[in-house]
C-alpha cells in the first residue's frame, strides 16, 4: 500500500461502521438508528463516502437502498475490520480487568460430565464474571479449531506430540476397559488381555477421535486388526450399542453407577489414557484465558475412581 492509499484509508475508516449497518438494514434510517446518529448526517457520510471513491455505493430500491458492487466491497472490508477492532477492545478491556472476559473452551464430549464442570466451577467461584462458550468434538476437531484461534484452550486425550506447535499440561490419567454385556463370554473374567478381542466385533468412535487411536493400537499391539462393527461419534452411543449386544468396546471407566447391562473388565495390562489441557505456543491467550490455564494446571484432578494423578505431570 502506497501512501496516498494509506491517506484514503485513513479518510474512510470513519464511514466504515455506517456502510456496514447500511449493508446489513437496507435502511439509511435504520442504520442511522443503529449508530446513534441523525439521518441527514448519515446520508451525508454516504455521499461524501461516494465522492471519495469515485463510485456510487447504493442504489434505490423500494422504500430502502440497496449497495452497489463498489458498495458491497467496502461494506464486507468493513464488517471485517469492525470485527477486528472489536476483538482488539475486548482484549484490551481483559488487559484492564481479566476477571470479566470470555473464554472459549473446547473439550471431548465424555469430559463434559465431570471435568470440565469441575473446573470452571472452582475457577467462577473466584471469577464470577468471565463468561465460558464451549465447543465440543473429536480430539482432531477440537486440536484443529485451537490452531485456527478459534477457541482457547482444549482439554484432549491422548494429548498432542511435542512438535505439533502446541503447549499441552497433563491433568489427570484415565483408565480404559472393555464394556460388555452381561450375557458376554468375557462378562465373568477379573481381566481381560488385547488378544482376547481377536475374535470379537468391536464398537467404536470415528477416526479422529483420541479413543478410537487408542483402540486400534491396542489391537495393533496384540497382532490382529479389530473387526469393527459400528462407528460413533460419542461414547454414551458406543456404550448403548454394547448393552443392545451389538459388540464389546474400550471405553473409559465410568464414574457413574453401571446401568443399562453393561460391564467394565479391566484390561490387562491395566491402559490409561492422560487427559491434559493445550494451548498455542507463544502466549497469546487473553488474561482470562490464562488465569483459567493456570487455574486448571496447579490443581489436582480428584474425580472418582475412573482417574487418577498424571505419570507426567
Amino acid at each position: 500500500m502506497d501512501e496516498s492509499d494509506d491517506r484514503l484509508a485513513a479518510r474512510l475508516a470513519p464511514a466504515l461502521a455506517l456502510l456496514a449497518a447500511v449493508g446489513e438494514t437496507g435502511h439509511v434510517t435504520r442504520a442511522a438508528e443503529l449508530l446513534g446518529v441523525p439521518q441527514p448526517t448519515a446520508s451525508r457520510r454516504l455521499a461524501a463516502l461516494a465522492d471519495l471513491v469515485g463510485a456510487p455505493l447504493v442504489l434505490p430500491a423500494g422504500r430502502g437502498i440497496r449497495l452497489t458492487r463498489a458498495g458491497r466491497t467496502l461494506a464486507a472490508a468493513s464488517t471485517r475490520a469492525l470485527s477486528a477492532m472489536t476483538a482488539a477492545a475486548r482484549e484490551v478491556r481483559e488487559e484492564i480487568d481479566p476477571g470479566s472476559g470470555r473464554i472459549v473452551l473446547g473439550f471431548l464430549h465424555l469430559l463434559g460430565r465431570t471435568l470440565v464442570p469441575s473446573l470452571i466451577g472452582g475457577f467462577r467461584e473466584r471469577n464470577p464474571g468471565v463468561r465460558f462458550s464451549l465447543a465440543q468434538g473429536s480430539r482432531q476437531d477440537m486440536l484443529d479449531a485451537l490452531r485456527a484461534g478459534e477457541i482457547d484452550l482444549v482439554f484432549v486425550a491422548p494429548m498432542p506430540d511435542e512438535d505439533s506447535g502446541l503447549v499441552s499440561r497433563a491433568l489427570a490419567d484415565q483408565e480404559l476397559v472393555l464394556c460388555a454385556p452381561k450375557s458376554h463370554r468375557l462378562a465373568a473374567r477379573k481381566r481381560v488381555r488385547a488378544a482376547d478381542l481377536a475374535q470379537e466385533e468391536l464398537v467404536t468412535l470415528e477416526h479422529g477421535y483420541g479413543l478410537r487411536q487408542m483402540t486400534d493400537d491396542l489391537c495393533a499391539a496384540a497382532g490382529f486388526e479389530p473387526r469393527i462393527a459400528f462407528e460413533g461419534q460419542e461414547s454414551e452411543t458406543v456404550r448403548g450399542l454394547v448393552a443392545a449386544g451389538l459388540g464389546v468396546a474400550v471405553l473409559p471407566r465410568s464414574d457413574q453407577p453401571a446401568t443399562g447391562g453393561v460391564v467394565e473388565i479391566p484390561l490387562s495390562p491395566s491402559l490409561f489414557r492422560t487427559i491434559g489441557m493445550s494451548w498455542p505456543e507463544g502466549d497469546r491467550l487473553t488474561p482470562a484465558a490464562r488465569a483459567f490455564r493456570d487455574h486448571a494446571c496447579s490443581r489436582p484432578v480428584r474425580l472418582g475412581p475412573a482417574f487418577r494423578p498424571p505419570r507426567h505431570p
